[in-house]
């Protein structure tokens, strides 16, 4: 072969740009907005593990305790025995509601409020609504960070895919700037760019699916507290009966 044609594949070949196509490599190469949104996105996927590792031990230590508080409940044992063991530092939102309603069930008892029947219904009535609050606010603390999850979730795809668009337009900027349109051009900025929508897809994948499985158990907790607001309510609605 010619000597000047080997020449001139060498300077080609020290000339062409050398891309590093790992995912750290196309995170360096890309550009600082496809960089400052690959960032963002992993910011935001740390951010997401770290409530679902949190969410669901906290779920988890819920369920047990109110398990094993409503095996103490329906045991038989003294409700104001129970009471005095709870009310310090009610352990889940079930033993929170129950103490809620106990305390106000003792102010009014103590007050002598149960002696005629307006008077009973007026202190079942506010003792549902007293259990009814504890629930919303038991529930609410419970359902901290979901806005995150679903935010997430829902926004992640689209970040991604911004920084795709952003890095598509600047890879044909360069295909327009170096008038060459061979793959070795063309992939490097490319693969860059869909690096983002990949990080945006890991971030927001977890984050539906975790947020669709606490939304579920979270509803069927609430639940759980509602249908203990209206047994315990009853329990006292007769206690009221029999005492008048």
């Amino acid at each position: 072969m010619n000597p000047t044609i080997l020449d001139a594949l060498g300077v080609a070949a020290v000339a062409a740009p050398v891309h590093d196509l790992s995912m750290w490599g196309l995170f360096w190469q890309a550009d600082a907005v496809v960089k400052l949104v690959m960032l963002g996105l992993v910011g935001a996927s740390v951010w997401t593990w770290a409530i679902i590792f949190d969410k669901a031990m906290k779920l988890r230590r819920m369920k047990a305790a109110a398990a094993q508080f409503e095996e103490r409940f329906w045991s038989g044992g003294s409700l104001d025995a129970l009471f005095d063991e709870v009310s310090a530092n009610p352990a889940d939102p079930l033993s929170a509601t129950f103490a809620a309603g106990m305390q106000e069930w003792r102010m009014a008892s103590e007050k002598g409020l149960g002696g005629n029947s307006s008077l009973r219904t007026g202190l079942a009535q506010r003792v549902e609504r007293v259990m009814s609050v504890t629930v919303g606010r038991e529930m609410a603390n419970a359902e901290r960070y979901m806005t995150v999850l679903a935010s997430v979730g829902s926004a992640g795809p689209f970040v991604g895919l911004f920084g795709t668009v952003w890095g598509i337009m600047r890879a044909f900027t360069n295909i327009a700037a170096q008038q060459n349109t061979s793959l070795a051009v063309v992939a490097p900025g490319i693969a860059e760019a869909l690096f983002a929508t990949a990080i945006g897809l890991v971030a927001a994948i977890p984050a539906v699916l975790a947020y669709n499985i606490f939304s579920s158990d979270l509803a069927r907790f609430g639940e759980r507290l509602d249908s203990f607001v209206t047994e315990f309510s009853a329990i006292l609605q007769r206690h009221l009966e029999e005492r008048g």
